[in-house]
């Protein structure tokens, strides 16, 4: 079973989360993306509500793609707009290279580096996994208060006193309770985003300036990313921006489905 929460009329637009989160990282931005689009916000597998994929399947970005799909066959919905987060952005770039998409819309996605994950991605992602596991109880009850929301969530964001205390303990929570986190990290770790088929959609990929995951000459190669992949910046945000700046996020994931249209007119 593949959890999901469906908001919104008009054109379908599937987003997808990172490790370690749940589809609750869009919350803040669901309801202004709901005012224009079908919006479908999944939790990938083995996270959030998500059952794992079968044990024999290694939940490699690709593995993880092809199960949003059959969500999406389920569901009857043809040519989404796709919106992705750090491993949802690569997860994104998989699904549109087995299945129609209208736009990609990238946010620090994951995978662009050069051969294996670089070790400061690991070590950043495995530590704050070890916080959340073994200290959630705690933290839950400290990210109440806004300061502590700004240590607790330094690495991750660029504002985290911006948010509210209930996305902070849901992100604490989702990170701490992941069930396929190791799995998920073992799969990534010796692969990188390699380009297939052609996309036939336009790319738009931005990274927040206080992204303090991703080292900008590590793991940000766009030179990976399909030919006319537009590269944005927003200020001010972290790696996981949409709790830091959501209109700045919403405005961003409509900019990129706007793309699609302009190419179908041309």
């Amino acid at each position: 079973m593949t959890a999901y929460t469906r908001a919104g009329t008009g054109a379908p637009l599937v987003l997808l989360h990172g490790i370690g989160g749940d589809r609750h990282a869009w919350d803040p931005v669901i309801g202004p993306l709901a005012e224009r689009f079908d919006v479908i916000a999944v939790d990938l597998p083995g996270h959030g509500e998500s059952d794992p994929l079968p044990a024999h399947v290694e939940p490699s970005p690709e593995a993880l793609a092809s199960a949003v799909a059959g969500l999406l066959d389920d569901l009857n919905v043809t040519t989404p707009h796709l919106a992705g987060n750090s491993l949802g952005g690569w997860v994104a770039l998989e699904l549109a290279a087995i299945r129609p998409v209208a736009s990609l819309a990238l946010l620090s996605p994951a995978g662009l580096w050069r051969g294996r994950t670089p070790v400061f991605n690991r070590v950043s992602l495995r530590t704050i996994r070890t916080l959340a596991r073994y200290g959630r109880r705690p933290l839950c009850r400290l990210v109440r208060y806004p300061p502590a929301r700004r240590l607790v969530f330094a690495q991750t964001h660029g504002r985290p006193a911006r948010f509210t205390a209930d996305y902070a303990r849901r992100a604490v929570l989702a990170m701490g309770t992941c069930p396929a986190f190791d799995a998920t990290m073992a799969a990534t770790v010796p692969r990188r985003y390699v380009a297939g088929p052609a996309i036939d959609a336009p790319v738009t990929v931005a990274f927040g300036t206080r992204d303090r995951v991703l080292l900008r000459r590590r793991s940000r190669h766009v030179d990976q990313l399909p030919p006319g992949t537009r590269v944005e910046t927003l200020r001010g945000c972290g790696h996981v921006p949409m709790g830091d700046d959501p209109p700045a996020v919403a405005t961003f994931i409509v900019r990129a489905a706007e793309r699609a249209g302009r190419s179908r007119a041309r």
